[in-house]
């Protein structure tokens, strides 16, 4: 059986003596694109944070390809092949784009240039606007810098919380066309998100959260036509 690249076992998470996540199990395999579906507070973005190390679980386990990563620190975590893109796309406004890419590459050493020219290919919009400041991109443009910068880092495992967050009907669609683009590159993903349909439609497999508890799973064309997820989350 091929293990998970990323794994939670049986989480819990608390913020004080709030229980946000309870029992939460989920999977990511090598090359998937999973969806974690859910309405506001339901704990979607904790639990990236706990796989990101970001938030420690006071029980349960966080494995990366089978090893025990709970105690580790973020930084451990991103040297093992984490990347995220986080919610509002959190770009350093007051510097270049080039700069917000280079940051981007930190944990690695002598980048080589193919690995810019690589994310300037994928994003033509970027390669245009390397040396505009990242504060004064439009919303479109910041969140592809945002995906950008994350593939700096050569990473195995793409984090992304609510990348539709902010975007135009128009722009949402264009990110999840660049989503799904990355994803049939190999790209492996695990995208938190409140719109169901988008996500749906490009990922693999899904996982629904409901205060703080996985509620649905299952493969993301059958999860589109349940008549639960239907009601509570598409709005049919």
């Amino acid at each position: 059986m091929t293990v998970p690249l990323l794994e939670l076992r049986d989480v819990n998470t608390y913020y004080g003596p709030i229980h946000i996540l309870q029992g939460v199990s989920l999977t990511v395999g090598h090359g998937e694109f999973v969806a974690l579906l859910g309405g506001n507070a339901c704990g979607k973005s904790t639990t990236l944070k706990t796989a990101l190390g970001l938030v420690t679980p006071r029980s349960g386990q966080v494995l990366i390809d089978g090893v025990d990563v709970t105690q580790e620190k973020p930084a451990a975590r991103i040297r093992r092949g984490l990347a995220v893109v986080p919610e509002n796309r959190r770009l350093f406004g007051p510097m270049t784009v080039m700069e917000n890419l280079q940051l981007g590459a930190f944990t690695r050493s002598n980048v080589p240039k193919e690995d810019y020219d690589r994310v300037f290919e994928l994003f033509p919009r970027v390669a245009e606007r390397r040396n505009q400041l990242a504060g004064t991109l439009s919303g479109g443009e910041q969140q592809m810098v945002a995906v950008a910068r994350a593939l700096m880092a050569n990473p195995r495992l793409l984090l992304m919380d609510e990348p539709s967050m902010g975007l135009s009907p128009a722009l949402v669609e264009q990110s999840f066309d660049m989503i799904a683009n990355l994803h049939s590159q190999g790209v492996s993903m695990l995208v938190v998100e409140q719109n169901a349909n988008m996500a749906l439609s490009v990922a693999d497999r899904g996982y629904v959260l409901q205060t703080g508890r996985v509620v649905l799973s299952g493969v993301a064309e059958e999860l589109a036509h349940d008549d639960e997820l239907r009601r509570a989350y598409l709005g049919r």
